[in-house]
C-alpha cells in the first residue's frame, strides 16, 4: 500500500490540462480532477492529501508529513499551515457568532474543526466512513464540511504547527464567506444552539429554516450514528 495519494482538485478552465505533478515517485499517488469524487474510487493509499494546484507539494513537505502521522497514529485527519509572506494561515474553529473562524497564527498544536480550504489531510480508513463530499457547496467550504462530516464518523483532526507548506496566490482570500453555505453546513453537523446563533448575526439566512427538506436528508446521513462527543465539540471551539 502507498503511504500518500495526492489528490489536486481544480475546476476545469483555461489552466486545467497544463498541470503537472510537481514530481514523480512511484510510491506516490497524483489524482486530478475538476470531479471531487470520482477520484475516491481509485484512492489506495493509507493517507489521502486533498489539495489544490496553488499549494507546493514536495518531498521536504511528504517527509515532514510522514513524521507527523507516525508521532500521532491517534489522529484521523491533518490541517497543514501554509505560509505566505511571512504568515501563516492554518485550520479552522467553530465560531458561535462567525460560524467558523481561522486559528491565529501562535496556536499550538490542537485539535481543530477543519483544515485550511486549499490542503486537508485524512486518512483513508476515516475517508470509508465518512463517505463522498457534498457538490452542492461551494468548492472553498467541502473541506469544511467534510471535516465536520468526519468528526461524526468518530474522526478528529489535528493541527501541528510545524506542518507547513507554501503556497500561490492570496491564502487568505480563499476562505469562503457565503452565509447562506455556512448555515447549511452548521445545519447539517452542529448543534442547534450554534445554528441559532449563526442566524442571529446573520440575518438573510433566517428564512432558510423554510427550505430544509433536502438537508434534513443530509443531516440525517452524516448523525444517524454520530460519534461526536460533546468533549471533542469544546475542544475545537474557538
Amino acid at each position: 500500500m502507498r503511504q500518500f495519494d495526492v489528490f489536486v482538485f481544480e475546476n476545469e478552465g483555461p489552466q486545467f490540462d497544463q498541470w503537472k505533478p510537481s514530481f514523480e515517485d512511484p510510491a506516490l499517488g497524483w489524482f486530478h480532477d475538476s470531479d471531487w469524487n470520482r477520484p475516491l474510487q481509485g484512492l489506495e493509499a493509507e493517507w489521502i492529501i486533498f489539495t489544490h494546484p496553488s499549494v507546493n507539494i514536495d518531498r521536504d513537505f511528504l517527509n515532514n508529513l510522514a513524521q507527523v502521522t507516525d508521532s500521532f497514529p491517534m489522529v484521523d485527519a491533518f490541517a497543514p499551515r501554509l505560509k505566505q509572506a511571512g504568515h501563516f494561515f492554518g485550520g479552522q474553529l467553530v465560531n458561535t457568532t462567525k460560524g467558523f473562524s481561522p486559528i491565529s497564527e501562535e496556536s499550538p498544536m490542537r485539535f481543530v474543526a477543519a483544515p485550511h480550504p486549499l490542503i486537508g489531510i485524512f486518512s483513508r480508513r476515516i475517508i470509508q466512513r465518512t463517505g463522498i463530499f457534498d457538490l452542492d457547496l461551494p468548492p472553498q467550504l467541502r473541506l469544511l464540511d467534510y471535516a465536520l462530516r468526519m468528526a461524526h464518523a468518530g474522526g478528529k483532526m489535528f493541527s501541528v504547527p510545524y506542518l507547513v507548506t507554501t503556497a500561490k496566490g492570496n491564502v487568505e482570500n480563499d476562505l469562503c464567506k457565503d452565509t447562506i453555505a455556512k448555515w447549511q453546513i452548521i445545519y447539517k453537523s452542529l448543534p442547534i444552539l450554534n445554528l441559532l446563533a449563526y442566524s442571529l448575526w446573520h440575518p438573510t439566512t433566517i428564512f432558510q429554516f423554510f427550505n430544509t427538506n433536502k438537508l434534513k436528508i443530509k443531516q440525517e446521513k452524516a448523525t444517524s450514528l454520530s460519534k461526536l462527543t460533546a468533549e471533542y465539540l469544546k475542544e475545537i471551539q474557538a
